[in-house]
């Protein structure tokens, strides 16, 4: 082959473009990893905006644990002076429907005030030429949220009520209340915990201890009571 048609040969194989070499898999990696966490932070399960679920978890949680804890204290605490079936019935009775209107009242009057203060920023936002009527739409229902904490406490006073009320014997009555409520307070405890993203462990061991000692405390005053009033 003559010199000449040789170099162009050369040349004309050096121009021609090359397939792209395939990336080494340690290339590769760190960017689908980093793919792959961004997306699971926002798509799958585990990005759950937990703190979204603050406001309603809060209320529906701190309801049924203070329904089944007031009720079942008041009838425990009842039953240490008075040991009738209808004297504890009717204290669980009361403590539910009071503990519900109470709960609802108290929550519709927290929700209103902060209500009233969001309107009121809303309004000075809306003078100053920033405002945004649709923020309104976002604003809380205190009418939601009375009757959410109502249902909630009566949910929870349920339990320890229908638990313990009609059972005949005394000692009976105290055991299925004592019983019933504590594995109210570990389920609330659970399941708060869980959709909230917490630790199950800690938060049920806490609201199960807590219960406990307001049950026994309530007992104890009442039977001290009781006692120096015979």
């Amino acid at each position: 082959m003559a010199p000449d048609l040789s170099s162009h040969v050369h040349a004309a194989t050096d121009a021609a473009p090359k397939p792209p070499s395939k990336p080494k898999q340690d290339e590769i990696d760190p960017a689908i990893d980093d793919v792959e966490a961004a997306g699971g932070a926002e798509g799958d399960g585990d990005g759950v905006n937990y703190a979204a679920r603050a406001q309603w978890l809060r209320a529906a949680v701190l309801g049924a644990n203070d329904g089944l804890v007031t009720v079942a204290s008041l009838m425990i605490g009842v039953g240490a002076v008075n040991q009738a079936r209808g004297a504890m019935l009717v204290a669980g009775l009361a403590g539910l429907v009071s503990g519900a209107c109470s709960m609802a009242i108290g929550e519709f009057v927290s929700v209103y005030a902060q209500y009233d203060i969001e309107v009121a920023q809303i309004e000075r936002e809306r003078d100053g030429g920033d405002g945004d009527d649709g923020k309104k739409d976002n604003l809380p229902s205190p009418t939601m949220a009375a009757g959410a904490s109502a249902l909630a406490f009566a949910a929870g006073a349920a339990l320890p009520l229908l638990a313990g009320g009609f059972v005949r014997t005394w000692a009976g009555r105290v055991a299925a209340v004592c019983v019933a409520s504590s594995a109210g307070l570990a389920g609330f405890g659970v399941l708060g915990a869980y959709l909230g993203g917490a630790s199950v462990v800690r938060s049920g061991a806490r609201v199960l201890v807590g219960g406990w000692l307001a049950m026994a405390t309530t007992y104890g005053v009442l039977r001290l009571f009781g006692m120096q009033s015979a």
